[in-house]
């Protein structure tokens, strides 16, 4: 569609193809929260939230160490209130179609077990 006007831009979605539709490889389900860039906004925004309070820090070292903190008490959080952003059913789908992938295809230099 922009071909002929934005050649440049052309071929840089050519070239990223492979990574603008990585999510097509996930059950459909999962693409609008895959596509979806909400999560780490929240976290973004907590972050910036908790720094604003503090405005001023004395050295890199201190903001790295706050920024630690709000991403260890997040974790915690989700740790101790289990919450799931794709369900365990689809996921579960996803880890036995890999399961299958690995099982059935056949080792290097194995002997065939479907010979009799």
């Amino acid at each position: 569609m922009f071909g002929q006007q934005f050649p440049k831009v052309r071929q840089m979605l050519l070239d990223a193809k492979e990574d603008l539709t990585a999510f097509a490889a996930f059950p459909i389900s999962h693409w609008k929260k895959i596509q979806s860039s909400n999560p780490l906004e929240r976290i973004n925004r907590e972050i910036k939230r908790r720094t604003d309070v503090v405005q001023v820090f004395p050295n890199p070292a201190a903001l790295e160490r706050l920024v630690t903190a709000v991403l260890s008490e997040m974790h915690d959080e989700w740790i101790a209130f289990p919450r799931r952003y794709l369900s365990e059913a689809s996921m579960t789908a996803i880890y036995a179609d890999e399961h299958a992938a690995h099982t059935t295809r056949a080792l290097p230099n194995a002997p065939n077990t479907t010979d009799g």
